[in-house]
């Protein structure tokens, strides 16, 4: 690598500006932003600097790549002279990066950040697949963490949306402009269908939210550790509850430091210096909710992470998965916290390979699973950037991908059926089972103790016997070594053990079968010495002891204290709920259902003395009391009935001297008694009356509603009834058409099937190209003079080698022909000395629109052979006559 050159000494008014900075903020402390746009975002570029002053603090580097050609001396950095005033570089192979400066990439080179300097590389793929953007954000992201910014200015296709994931992924910021004000939205509008960009401004208005963003989250230097200060914990508690009650995941037992993290990055974009107004601003904004939820589960993810582990799935665990599976087996496989899929369908990728390598068929599955429905969402769809080229062999590229215009690279729809995406919280939900493989990696690690010691039991429970268990670099199964067995320590793969007892002992508490909830510890205690208060009361309710019942208004029995037996007996029939009035016996019944109704409706205290209920044949004199009970620990308001037997009242001493004073007859006796079962009967009538008045009002704004409901039922039936017959007819016509174009395709195909015949019947080589130059069909019979094979289509024609002989005028001939629509024939030869004319003619549509252009060799190789014998034939005729015409003539 070549020596950094050394830097030329920065202006006056800045150099002093810039020690400052440096004391202040050390090479390795300041953030450093990246800025990505393609060849037309000159624009872009200058717009933005126009507005970024020279001297900022914080300070910050600003590194720019761009697409260039690789033989296109770059205009950028005088350009960006033009509207700053810090130092601008081109970049030279290990140069330092410091603040207040511009580094632009030079052409030709992919770029890395490593340990405070840029490094350049020699481009690894071909020119139209380099991705150089995402190239170095990937390598910014790693080295700098949460001091990495990305910028997406105005570009084409998808370059440095992988990029924007892993900054975001280490906790950095990201800018895209907002596709509105660029020339081309490509590029901006893929980082933004990410659901990651930050901001998403004209290239104007960034500065000035770079810097707020600059000066809130590195203004000052940052903690080494970060601990949470007491204070923080219940503002923390409060976002936890903000989170589980708008989208359903509690975040309560994930570890901290991440959490806080995480959080403290988004409250430096909004410029919110406190918790406490932090909880206030998730409180009256919800979409901030739902974006710190996308922050919290972002992680860094790729196409085959960590290729050494994946090495190991594929050679030494995959061929044990298949290994004594019978065809038709089942292979599962579950991966954890999948993301945005690229685990998944790597893990895919292995297995699909490996079916093709024992030429045998297997019901594959793969489960993929996470709690972030935007990222299932992203996975279902199976549409990636163009950039995952560089994760991925050409061969997998070739075999399970297929290209789609804008530069995104879609899952090949044989690879796409073998997985089944599903919104699905590990912690919580119900785990798959039978499996032979799960892939949980970098998951644990933001997790804390208590999370994963639920989640090993459950996975050992989810694994086959001998099923494989595959974690992250920086995870390990801790204390459950004597239900795993390990069997690559480097790479993290652990087998299950089978020793241990049933698997229903390794099942949480929550879902072993039987036991619905956790255990409950029931501790004998011995009771303590009642006081004298106590000891009081309870003699006194031995000696009184009163029947009494607990019941609801409608009179269900809740609770009996004392012998009721007297009083209450059961009703025949089923037995269900009790309800004291059907258990009332007689004289009892009428009255109770009187005062219930009274107490009821009056929530005051009802007596009913002196009421003679038939017990076992006999009359007992009974005391009814009903009244309301306050009680904090029911929705229902209950009420106590006490039935409280008469004591009969001794008889007087007869006194001699005194007048003996009337008694009243038995027919006055008899009729007061009547009098008062007569009121007790009103009062019962009138009770049952006012009931049946509420009922049948209840019951008629029932039925009110119901014939409401009808009408919208009959309403809704006519719509369905309308819409069946209209899909009918849709369905007809679409059966027609189908018909129709079911004929049209056998048409199609006999026409394509005599195009073919015909071309190949002629003899006549011949390639069509489009206005690219790019190869669209050939006939087998250009192959001798053009190398081509089925997969040349959509190359260009200057990709592939001729075997013609003094002639490589092909491409420019042929873009002649585009330009000037005369066609152009010659005759060519090829290096087996067979002999071609060559026609070169435009590609006209029914239409007479130019697609593209029609390239012919028609072999002469004969009629040249025959020109030539002929033309030998004349010279010796020529040769043989010329003595003759030489010979001098006599005069006469």
């Amino acid at each position: 690598m070549s020596r950094s050159p050394k830097m030329p000494r920065q202006k006056s008014e800045s150099t002093s500006a810039s020690s400052a900075l440096l004391s202040a903020n050390p090479p390795d402390t300041f953030p450093i932003v990246g800025i990505g746009a393609s060849a037309g975002g000159l624009a872009a570029f200058e717009a933005f600097f126009s507005g970024m002053p020279a001297d900022l603090d914080p300070g910050m580097a600003f590194v720019l790549v761009q697409h260039l050609a690789p033989d296109h001396k770059s205009i950028l950095t005088d350009l960006i002279r033009h509207y700053t005033r810090m130092q601008v570089f081109e970049v030279a192979d290990g140069m330092r990066v410091q603040p207040n400066c511009a580094y632009i990439i030079p052409p030709n080179c992919d770029m890395a950040f490593l340990n405070g300097a840029l490094q350049l590389l020699e481009p690894a793929m071909p020119r139209g697949q380099r991705l150089p953007i995402d190239f170095f954000f990937r390598s910014l992201a790693q080295d700098q963490h949460e001091r990495a910014i990305g910028i997406i200015l105005s570009g084409t296709g998808s370059d440095g949306t992988l990029g924007v994931r892993a900054i975001k992924g280490e906790g950095g910021m990201v800018m895209a402009q907002n596709p509105e004000s660029t020339e081309y939205d490509g590029m901006p509008r893929s980082a933004l269908a990410t659901g990651l960009v930050d901001y998403a401004l004209p290239p104007a208005e960034m500065p000035a939210q770079l810097i707020a963003y600059a000066g809130h989250a590195f203004g000052k230097l940052p903690r080494t550790v970060l601990v949470l200060v007491p204070t923080d914990e219940p503002e923390l508690n409060k976002i936890f509850v903000l989170l589980r009650n708008q989208v359903g995941h509690d975040f309560s037992q994930y570890k901290p430091n991440s959490i806080q993290r995480r959080i403290e990055r988004r409250m430096a974009i909004h410029q919110i210096d406190t918790l406490h107004h932090y909880v206030k601003y998730l409180q009256q904004t919800p979409v901030e909710v739902d974006a710190l939820f996308r922050d919290l589960l972002i992680g860094v993810t790729r196409f085959f992470r960590d290729p050494d582990a994946f090495r190991v799935l594929e050679t030494q665990v995959i061929p044990q998965l298949f290994a004594g599976k019978s065809a038709e087996g089942a292979i599962r496989v579950w991966s954890v916290g999948c993301s945005t899929g690229e685990e998944a369908y790597s893990l895919a990728i292995l297995l699909a390979e490996r079916q093709e390598a024992l030429k045998q068929r297997f019901q594959v599955q793969v489960f993929a699973t996470d709690i972030d429905r935007l990222a299932i969402a992203t996975a279902r769809a199976g549409l990636y950037p163009a950039s995952i080229a560089a994760d991925l062999t050409p061969e997998r590229l070739t075999r399970f991908f297929t290209a789609e215009p804008g530069g995104f690279y879609r899952i090949h729809k044989s690879l796409r059926d073998l997985l089944v995406f599903s919104e699905q919280n590990v912690i919580r939900d119900p785990p798959f089972s039978k499996l032979d493989l799960i892939s949980c990696r970098n998951l644990l690690i933001y997790l804390d103790g208590d999370l994963q010691q639920k989640l090993f039991p459950l996975f050992h429970y989810a694994l086959n016997p001998g099923g494989y268990l595959l974690l992250g670099t920086a995870e390990t199964v801790g204390g459950f070594a004597d239900r795993f067995a390990t069997r690559d320590r480097k790479q993290r793969i652990y087998q299950r053990k089978d020793e241990a007892v049933g698997p229903s002992q390794w099942l949480p508490p929550l879902m072993t079968p039987g036991n619905p909830l956790p255990p409950v510890t029931i501790e004998r205690t011995f009771p303590n010495p009642l006081s004298l208060r106590e000891l009081t009361e309870q003699a006194l309710l031995q000696q009184i002891a009163p029947a009494a019942a607990l019941v609801n208004s409608a009179g269900n029995l809740l609770y009996l204290h004392g012998r009721t037996g007297r009083y209450l007996e059961p009703a025949p029939g089923e037995v269900g709920i009790s309800n004291i009035l059907k258990m009332a016996r007689d004289g009892l019944r009428q009255d109770l259902a009187t005062a219930l109704h009274r107490v009821v409706e009056t929530r005051k205290i009802v007596r009913c003395p002196n009421l003679r209920v038939n017990t076992n044949g006999d009359f007992t004199t009974v005391h009814l009391t009903l009244l309301p009970v306050e009680s904090t620990g029911s929705a229902t308001p209950l009420y106590l009935v006490i039935l409280d037997e008469a004591i009969p009242a001794p008889p007087e001493p007869a006194l001699p001297n005194a007048a003996s004073s009337p008694e009243p007859t038995d027919a006055e006796t008899c009729i007061a008694a009547l009098r008062q079962e007569l009121r007790n009967k009103d009062e019962h009538i009138q009770a049952t009356h006012e009931e049946l008045a509420t009922a049948n009002e209840e019951l008629r704004s029932a039925n009110e509603e119901m014939q409401s409901v009808n009408e919208e039922l009959q309403s809704t039936n006519e719509e369905l009834e309308t819409s069946k017959e209209e899909l009918q007819s849709v369905n007809e016509e679409l059966a027609t058409v189908n018909a129709e174009l079911q004929t049209k395709v056998v048409d199609l195909s006999r026409t394509n099937n005599d195009l073919n015949n015909l071309l190949a019947g002629t003899g006549i080589g011949t390639v069509f190209v489009d206005l690219k130059l790019r190869i669209l069909r050939f006939t087998p019979s250009v192959t001798p003079v053009i190398n081509l094979i089925l997969s040349d289509v959509g190359r260009p024609v200057a990709h592939v080698v001729s075997n013609l002989v003094g002639y490589d005028r092909l491409v420019a001939d042929t873009q002649s022909v585009l330009d000037s629509l005369i066609p152009q024939e010659q005759e060519v030869q090829t290096t087996a000395g067979t002999w071609y004319i060559l026609r070169i003619q435009p590609y006209r549509t029914l239409e007479n629109m130019i697609e593209g252009a029609v390239i012919t060799f028609v072999n002469i190789t004969e009629t040249v052979q025959a020109r030539e014998a002929l033309r030998k034939v004349n010279d010796l005729l020529y040769q043989s006559a010329k003595p003759y015409d030489d010979t001098p003539h006599s005069a006469d």
